[in-house]
């Protein structure tokens, strides 16, 4: 089993094409159901009691909801606004609410995980419950510009305490204060960590392991909608095909990226998560063929 350990959240996103108001999102919810296309994948996360039934249902269909707290109050909710390339997306609110005093506590049914991903969360948070797994084999975190900027030493810590770090270049670069991406990554090993994984969103990723650099190209798509959620995703399926094949080595964690790729796809091409909800094991094989075409000369 996989446990993922983040936010659900209640989102307002704002695209030149469209709003949507309020609708399933939290980088814990986008990492869990594209997991969830590999393993079963349980949920640790809050919510408020003005959370919608429907949701719940959605939750529910794709994942294991016994670490999912309701508390009295409000869902963690986020608003943000993309420019018209979609390739910048500005903050406009950001309100905790239930999420604020939330300490969470791992179900005895998932302390057996071997595999657990700590999605974009507080990074002091993010430390104390990784310790309450029993005998994890990966685990994997990411982090923010917000986490960095205001509990940089806790991040630091954080990425030491796990084995592999998702981030996206920007935030790897305001982290580790590097320009360069090879020795943002370099640095990021000396703090302990044995994998960094860098994304760069429409073009692709980088990971570093040892003196090994695998670069991998997105999966080219001509209409992307809304890329909210993409990175959490990419995150969602990498560690997701890990633990179903239950497998940790250098070939093992290259294909995983590469269905990271993938699944990031997916997420882009619809509104909120509806390109993960929509897609069969088929539709994911299918486009595995197309990318190994894509990159085959």
């Amino acid at each position: 089993m996989l446990t993922v350990f983040g936010s659900t959240a209640l989102d307002t996103i704002r695209t030149p094409e469209k709003t949507l108001k309020d609708v399933l999102g939290g980088a814990a919810t986008f990492a869990a159901i594209s997991a969830s296309h590999f393993i079963k994948s349980g949920l640790i996360a809050v919510i408020g009691n003005d959370f919608p039934k429907k949701y719940h249902n959605i939750l529910s269909k794709y994942l294991d909801l016994e670490g999912l707290v309701e508390l009295d109050g409000k869902t963690f909710r986020y608003d943000g606004k993309y420019d018209k390339t979609l390739s910048t997306r500005k903050t406009l609110k950001t309100e905790l609410n239930v999420l604020a005093n939330f300490k969470p506590t791992v179900p005895e049914s998932y302390k057996k995980s071997k595999f657990v991903y700590l999605a974009n969360n507080d990074p002091d948070q993010n430390i104390s419950i990784i310790k309450k797994f029993d005998n994890v084999k990966f685990s994997m975190c990411d982090t923010i510009e917000f986490w960095i900027q205001t509990k940089r030493n806790s991040v630091i810590k954080m990425i030491k305490s796990v084995d592999a770090v998702v981030i996206n270049d920007e935030e790897a670069k305001l982290l580790t204060k590097e320009h360069n991406l090879i020795k943002s990554a370099k640095k990021m090993m000396e703090w302990g960590v044995q994998y960094v994984i860098i994304k760069k969103g429409e073009h692709g990723s980088l990971f570093f392991f040892e003196d090994v650099i695998f670069p991998s190209v997105a999966f080219s798509l001509e209409n992307v909608v809304d890329p909210t959620g993409a990175g959490d995703s990419f995150a969602g399926a990498m560690i997701g095909y890990l633990a179903k094949m239950n497998n940790t080595d250098l070939s093992t964690i290259k294909k995983s990226i590469i269905y990271g790729n993938v699944l990031g796809s997916f997420a882009v091409e619809k509104y909120g998560l509806d390109g993960l909800l929509n897609i069969k094991k088929s539709d994911i094989t299918k486009r595995i063929k197309q990318y190994e075409k894509m990159v085959k000369f």
